[in-house]
């Protein structure tokens, strides 16, 4: 099979290692953005800055596929907007939270798709699902520390985190509502609204922010042009390719590598501490990730154990 008919027509092995690979990815990706504050890029700063060299790239092609973007409508720009205001508080959510919490309640996006789902697509919730949506509570409740009160997210980091999982859940909606979108139409969208959006926060909130000198811009790009270029452009762009072929219940379970990913990089590289709270809402949040995977699996079990 040629490239052109794979990525044309599709192949299911690619798609699930495209998956795995961006879920490993993105667990990671708290690391470069650390980099980058430490280096003087804070905040949406530090997360635009990701996301507008890749766009750079992108924008002329963008340009060079005007009809096909024109096609996409509102619909490709509405997707594009909701992906890139997700990557760009879940981006920034690391660096004013613990990388666990952060992706913990970002990972929270199963529960708030089948509830926007069944309100927006009348899609309807089945009983494994629901069980999915009280496991994902759950382990939000553990994360936020319901036995000391009110569980609120603590800091600007946990509210960054639970609202980015919540517009990826509108974001991966809007894909299912529409989706003929070619993937390098939707990523272009993503990158492009991800950078606008963050020069956007820069224009409104620049007390908060300072612009690094020139000389930090020259230090961190020797190793982030690349990183983009080389690593989240592609990876980005194979998961949008990859991600319609699965079904959610696969999807779910090959992007739990994130969690994986990220508990093992910040217990190894960071002075958090991972305790049974954190080791709790691990389990109960994947748990409701794979729920829809695991309970008919064990319920074929039960069938094929009956005499």
């Amino acid at each position: 099979m040629s490239i052109s008919q794979i990525l044309n027509n599709g192949h299911l092995g690619l798609a699930r290692s495209a998956c795995l690979l961006g879920g490993a990815l993105w667990g990671a990706y708290w690391i470069p953005l650390r980099h980058l504050d430490v280096a003087g890029f804070s905040g949406t700063l530090a997360a635009g800055l990701v996301h507008t060299i890749p766009a750079l790239i992108l924008v002329p092609l963008m340009i060079f596929r005007y009809q096909s973007v024109r096609r996409g409508g509102i619909a490709l720009q509405a997707t594009g907007a909701a992906m890139g205001l997700a990557l760009l508080l879940y981006s920034t959510a690391f660096l004013y939270t613990d990388v666990i919490r952060a992706t913990l309640l970002y990972y929270l996006t199963p529960v708030w798709g089948a509830l926007i789902a069944r309100v927006w697509l009348f899609e309807k919730i089945s009983v494994d699902r629901v069980f999915g949506v009280a496991l994902g509570f759950a382990g939000m409740l553990v994360i936020l520390n319901v036995d000391e009160g009110i569980p609120l997210p603590k800091n600007p980091g946990d509210w960054m985190g639970l609202a980015s999982g919540i517009i990826w859940a509108i974001a991966a909606t809007l894909t299912r509502r529409f989706p003929d979108q070619p993937a390098i139409d939707v990523v272009t969208s993503w990158m492009v609204w991800a950078s606008v959006l963050a020069i956007l926060a820069l224009a409104i909130l620049p007390a908060n922010i300072s612009i690094p000198p020139a000389e930090a811009f020259m230090s961190v790009m020797p190793w982030l042009i690349p990183l983009c270029l080389g690593v989240v452009l592609p990876v980005y762009l194979a998961v949008t390719w990859g991600l319609p072929q699965l079904n959610p219940g696969t999807s779910g379970l090959l992007f739990m590598t994130e969690i994986s990913v990220a508990t093992i990089t910040a217990a190894w590289l960071t002075s958090e501490v991972i305790g049974p709270r954190e080791i709790a809402g691990i389990a109960l949040i994947t748990l409701a990730g794979l729920s829809e995977v695991l309970l008919p699996m064990a319920r074929r079990v039960l069938r094929l154990s009956t005499p």
